[in-house]
């Protein structure tokens, strides 16, 4: 990632080091448009993974993320079930969705553009995600940490995630664009 990681707090801390996910302070979430009119969001709550940073080749960093599909929710009982059928995600064929990096390229400042194979459904399609790193601290213990976020578009039709109504007022029910959202917290493994 950053060569420097200097913009941001990380006085004394080494970032270059294999991290997993906190998932207490990590969000991995969607938005799509509902009925042409609203934007519904969501995010999966059961999530793995791990990040290497390199901070002298930034290039050599990776990020490597799992995430269970029941584990989705909208916060609304009768669309999460839906969601979980075969119409859309089918997790009791394809448990899970997984992003493994193939380039990490630095755009500028401590942005950067993170290239990898999406799984989702068992079809592996390459989508780039925006990343912010956003900062780097020890925690109350002495853990290191680092933190990202960042966003991706992305057309559902392509994982097979076809399901939709036409509307009698034309449009359709849910939008086939779906915005990708990531709040990452990342500890350093020992």
């Amino acid at each position: 990632m950053s060569t420097t990681f200097d913009a941001v707090p990380a006085a004394g801390i080494d970032l270059s080091g294999s991290y997993t996910f906190d998932t207490a302070h990590s969000r991995f979430g969607f938005q799509a448009r509902h009925a042409m009119v609203t934007t519904v969001r969501g995010h999966f709550e059961d999530f793995t993974g791990t990040v290497t940073l390199d901070e002298a080749n930034p290039t050599s960093s990776s990020v490597d993320i799992t995430i269970q599909v029941k584990s989705i929710t909208t916060s609304q009982a009768d669309r999460d079930n839906h969601l979980r059928s075969s119409d859309f995600f089918d997790p009791e064929t394809y448990p899970t969705i997984t992003f493994r990096s193939t380039t990490i390229e630095r755009v500028e400042g401590e942005d950067y553009k993170v290239t990898g194979d999406l799984t989702i459904k068992g079809v592996a399609k390459p989508v780039t995600l925006d990343l912010t790193f956003t900062g780097a601290a020890k925690d109350n213990y002495g853990n290191a940490r680092a933190g990202f976020e960042g966003s991706a578009v992305v057309n559902r039709k392509e994982w097979n995630l076809v399901w939709n109504v036409a509307l009698e007022t034309g449009g359709v029910l849910v939008s086939d664009k779906v915005k990708l959202d990531f709040d990452i917290s990342l500890i350093k493994n020992a």
